[in-house]
């Protein structure tokens, strides 16, 4: 077989096929009236807004919603624990940052920040009601080992829906590998072996064989829906916990969709998101050149890959933040909005778990001690 370059070229696709069935919602887009309260999207069948609470009597002038959602109807605040920077309502008089539950927060002028406008955004899905009922289930997993003095009324009330953005890049892959390939060949062979008995007998065995040889080619392929957090509050890991997002939602960027809701503006620009996404287009395109080689088995393979970025923007995504302190320690619990997916960090009970411990020790020290007793009994 000849070494020379050989082209694979693929059709373009995206790195991540989301599958519905993953979610625990379907994904809405932003839809409906605006709430004549805060401004907050409302489709046909919602009877109260989820962001304030406001009954839903029908849908209002547009004059009138806009004139109650002006773009400059917000507070910019900067926490001085953790550096996030959140938007949220002009009327609201007690600050508390989602993302470590710290009340040193200062505010600031967002014409000082010189950041880019949101492209898109997805809604909120999930209300407030089911992100705290999402906590509720998901605390009393284990509440035996939960400490005794964890308030768990105080620490619901801190649950906030927050808006975060992200990056998300369209590239093209241009790639060159090398590798070598092997190809399985087979020799029937026989044998003489002794048996059991003495006695030698023959044997006829099947044997592979591995035949290896030089290849290289070049490889194509189209890459989109990766995000990248562009939050300070949350990182990649975390925000990544999370996913996937149903991007298929995504709906034009109108400053009223946020009312009603905190907006952490962003602290990681463009250029940095996209190294991040490039080491994630980098390690799916040498996965997708693996499995296009030909041949059983490879090695020694090697791609040297070119990204061609075709397209940009910056999204917010909607996310339940739950922040609280105990003990010094920040935990973390968060609800994405827009599919119900929850991951979250709680504390335990230092004297309970060695209590179980102990008692588990002690349980396995009487059933030896039952079996062996029995043992010696029935001797």
């Amino acid at each position: 077989m000849s070494s020379e370059d050989v082209v694979f070229e693929t059709n373009p696709i995206e790195a991540q096929i989301v599958d519905p069935s993953l979610s625990d919602t379907a994904p809405t887009a932003l839809a409906g009236e605006p709430c004549a309260r805060c401004g907050n999207p409302l489709s046909a069948d919602d009877q109260y807004c989820p962001a304030c609470g406001q009954p839903n009597d029908g849908p209002s002038s547009p004059a009138a919603s806009a004139s109650k959602t002006p773009a400059a109807a917000a507070r910019f605040l900067r926490c001085e624990s953790c550096g996030a920077e959140i938007s949220t309502d002009i009327d609201r008089r007690s600050y508390v940052c989602p993302f470590c539950d710290s009340t040193y927060v200062v505010e600031f002028t967002p014409a000082q920040s010189d950041r880019r406008r949101p492209e898109f955004v997805i809604g909120f899905a999930v209300t407030r009601q089911q992100a705290r009922q999402h906590f509720k289930k998901w605390l009393s997993n284990n509440r035996w080992l939960r400490p005794g003095d964890l308030t768990t009324a105080a620490i619901e009330e801190k649950q906030q829906g927050v808006y975060l953005p992200f990056w998300t890049f369209s590239t093209r892959a241009s790639s060159r590998w090398r590798a070598k390939i092997g190809e399985y060949w087979y020799e029937t062979v026989r044998r003489q072996v002794r048996g059991a008995d003495g006695k030698m007998t023959t044997r006829t065995e099947r044997v592979r064989h591995t035949e290896w040889w030089p290849l290289s080619g070049r490889h194509q392929r189209f890459y989109a829906g990766f995000l990248a957090s562009a939050s300070r509050g949350l990182s990649q890991a975390e925000a990544e916990q999370i996913q996937p997002f149903q991007l298929t939602a995504l709906a034009r960027y109108q400053p009223h969709f946020l009312a009603g809701w905190m907006s952490e503006e962003y602290v990681l620009d463009q250029d940095q998101a996209w190294q991040i996404c490039q080491a994630h287009f980098q390690r799916v395109e040498r996965q997708n050149v693996a499995a296009f080689l030909p041949g059983d088995e490879q090695r020694e393979l090697v791609v040297d890959s070119r990204f061609e970025r075709t397209g940009i923007d910056l999204v917010l995504l909607p996310v339940h933040i739950l922040s609280y302190r105990y003990q010094d320690r920040v935990f973390r619990f968060l609800v994405n909005g827009q599919t119900g997916k929850f991951v979250g960090q709680k504390p335990v009970s230092g004297k309970r778990v060695a209590a179980l411990v102990i008692g588990i020790v002690l349980l396995i020290a009487v059933v030896v001690g039952i079996l062996w007793v029995v043992s010696v009994v029935s001797r």
